[in-house]
C-alpha cells in the first residue's frame, strides 16, 4: 500500500524475499476481509494460502502498442507476461536488493527493456512507422536511465543520515525507480516528492515543488496544517507545513514520516491513469511535466515526448 502498512515482513533480502512476501500478502488478505469487506469471519489458513497462490500466478506485460503494433515482430524487447512467468526479471530485482545491502555500486541503468530498439533494423519489412515509434520508446528509456535531475527537499533522501543529509544531489529517474525493469524502489524507503503538498503557492515554500504541482490536475482535497515537528532539513528548528496526505506518519506517528509514501511499479502504466497516490497526474504528459520542473530536468519538448512514449509502453 502507499503508506506501507501491509509490508509487515521486510522485502529487503533475496534469501527471505519469497517467505516474507507470502507473509505480507497473507496479512493484507486478512485485513482486507476484516476491515475493507467488514467480514464477520476470519478466512482459514487454507483460504488465505489459496488466495496468495492465485495472486502469485498473476503476470502482466504490454503485448500491443498502437504505434509499434504487436511486440516481438522484430528484435523482441524483454517484455510481455511470458517473460514474467519465467521469473528472470523478478530474480534480477531480488538480486538487486541483495547487491545494495552488500554495498555494491549502484547501477543507474535499471531499464533495459527496449535497448534493442535504439538502432533501426537492417531490414524494416515495410514497417518504417513502427520502427520510428520503437526508436522513440528506446530514446525515452535511455532518458529515464540517464537524464540528470537535481534532487532536493525530498523527505527520505535529503534528510537521510545514511546519505549524510545532502542539501541536494544529482540523480536520474532510476535513483528512485531502480528495481531493474520493474521501476519501483528496491528498498523500503517511502519518499515525499511533493505530490501530497498543497498547490497553493502561499503555503508551499519550495518554488520547484510549486512549479511541478502547477503542471498537475490537483484534486480538491482537505488541507491539513502539521506543526510541532522538527524541521528535517534544519536541525533544532521547528517546522510547520501544509499537506493533503500525511502519508506513512498516519501509521507510525513519527514526524520523520510525514508526507512519505512508497513508489509504485511502473509496469502497465498506460492502463492506470490517473497517476500518483492522489490521482493528481491526469495523464503521463502531466507526470513528465511535473518531474521536469520539480527536479529541474530541463527537458526539451522532444525529450518529454520520448519519455511519455517509453512510460506508455511498459
Amino acid at each position: 500500500m502507499w503508506d506501507g502498512r501491509e509490508t509487515v515482513a521486510p522485502l529487503t533480502a533475496a534469501a527471505t524475499f519469497e517467505p516474507n512476501l507470502r507473509a505480507d500478502l497473507s496479512h493484507q488478505i486478512i485485513d482486507a476481509v476484516a476491515i475493507h469487506a467488514q467480514g464477520t469471519a476470519t478466512p482459514t489458513d487454507a483460504q488465505v494460502n489459496a488466495i496468495v497462490d492465485f495472486e502469485l500466478q498473476l503476470y502482466s506485460g504490454q503485448v500491443w502498442d498502437r504505434d509499434c503494433r504487436a511486440v516481438g515482430r522484430w528484435r523482441r524487447p524483454r517484455w510481455g507476461p511470458w517473460r514474467w512467468h519465467a521469473s528472470s526479471i523478478i530474480r534480477a530485482s531480488m538480486t538487486h536488493w541483495a547487491r545494495i545491502r552488500m554495498g555494491i555500486a549502484f547501477n543507474p541503468v535499471a531499464m533495459t527493456l527496449f535497448a534493442a530498439w535504439e538502432s533501426p533494423p537492417r531490414r524494416d519489412f515495410g514497417d518504417r512507422l513502427d520502427a520510428r515509434a520503437r526508436a522513440q520508446i528506446a530514446a525515452g528509456e535511455k532518458l529515464f536511465d540517464s537524464a540528470p535531475m537535481t534532487i532536493s527537499n525530498v523527505r527520505g533522501l535529503n534528510d537521510n543520515a545514511a546519505l549524510n543529509k545532502p542539501t541536494s544531489f544529482q540523480g536520474t529517474c532510476t535513483t528512485c525507480h531502480d528495481a531493474p525493469n520493474v521501476g519501483d524502489h528496491s528498498l523500503p524507503l517511502p519518499l515525499d516528492i511533493g505530490t501530497g503538498h498543497t498547490a497553493n503557492s502561499r503555503f508551499e515554500t519550495d518554488a520547484a515543488i510549486s512549479a511541478g504541482l502547477a503542471e498537475l490536475s490537483m484534486p480538491d482535497l482537505p488541507l491539513f496544517l502539521i506543526s510541532g515537528c522538527p524541521d528535517p532539513f534544519n536541525a533544532g528548528q521547528p517546522s510547520s507545513f501544509y499537506t493533503t496526505d500525511p502519508g506513512k506518519a498516519l501509521i507510525t506517528g513519527n514526524c520523520s514520516d510525514f508526507n512519505r509514501v512508497k513508489g509504485p511499479i511502473l509496469r502497465g502504466l498506460a492502463a492506470r491513469a490517473p497517476y500518483f497516490h492522489n490521482g493528481a497526474g491526469a495523464n503521463l504528459s502531466e507526470v513528465v511535466n511535473f518531474y521536469n520542473l520539480r527536479f529541474q530536468m530541463k527537458l526539451t519538448e522532444v525529450q518529454k515526448e520520448q519519455l511519455v512514449a517509453f512510460l506508455n509502453s511498459l
